[in-house]
């Protein structure tokens, strides 16, 4: 069952989103167009909701990384924002979301205009999130059970292309996928830390790579699962 919420609770939640707005502007954040996003979406939702209410206000739209069943985690806002703006999205692109965990990241990418294709490896996430996404509005995504490192052949070549978990090297089959100009922004590391790198693709076989930041996400795992 999702998560209701009285009018009472929801100007609570709208306060919360315009102050963890404003803490993502003070970290760096510019793109006006991503915050808008973050700042109108129910971020209370993506998460499990069966937890005391108290934990729920507690956290909801704190700048952390929250559990969402199946050994996986809603990013932090921060970390959300930051990909989002390094992929330099615009109104009407197509974009390709490795990751589609909760749908949070989704969600953004919906609220900015853009036509989303995203792959889930967890059968379990990826059923609740389907029916999730519509649940609360979002309802354009074309969200796909599959292997994230395979990418979706049949629907390339994309504009974006975004992965939200940390993959030991960039799968070739995703860089096949980007359009000539495209951009991918992907999190490169097998440890606990990963370097985020930013590859813009100028033709079909070369591109500019730029790496900044340390993050931390799940592993990128190959193959399908059904937990």
């Amino acid at each position: 069952m999702f998560y209701q919420v009285s009018k009472e609770d929801e100007y609570l939640f709208q306060g919360k989103r315009k102050r963890l707005v404003e803490q993502l502007r003070e970290k760096g954040i510019k793109n006006e167009t991503v915050l808008k996003a973050i700042g109108k979406i129910p971020r209370h939702l993506f998460f499990d909701t069966s937890t005391a209410r108290p934990a729920l206000l507690d956290h909801a739209y704190s700048d952390k990384a929250l559990q969402i069943g199946a050994g996986q985690t809603i990013s932090h806002p921060y970390t959300v924002a930051f990909q989002t703006e390094k992929l330099e999205p615009v109104s009407g692109e197509k974009v390709l979301e490795i990751g589609t965990g909760c749908g949070y990241q989704t969600a953004v990418l919906i609220e900015m205009g853009l036509k989303v294709y995203s792959i889930e490896r967890q059968k379990s996430l990826h059923d609740k999130t389907k029916l999730f996404l519509p649940y609360i509005g979002y309802k354009t995504a074309k969200l796909i059970y599959g292997d994230g490192y395979k990418g979706l052949p049949q629907f390339a070549p994309f504009d974006k292309i975004i992965v939200t978990a940390g993959a030991p090297y960039i799968p070739n089959d995703l860089l096949v996928q980007l359009k000539v100009g495209g951009v991918i922004v992907i999190p490169i590391g097998d440890g606990e830390n990963q370097e985020m790198n930013i590859l813009r693709k100028t033709s079909q076989s070369n591109f500019e790579k730029q790496v900044i930041g340390q993050f931390k996400f799940v592993p990128l795992l190959q193959n399908k699962s059904t937990i």
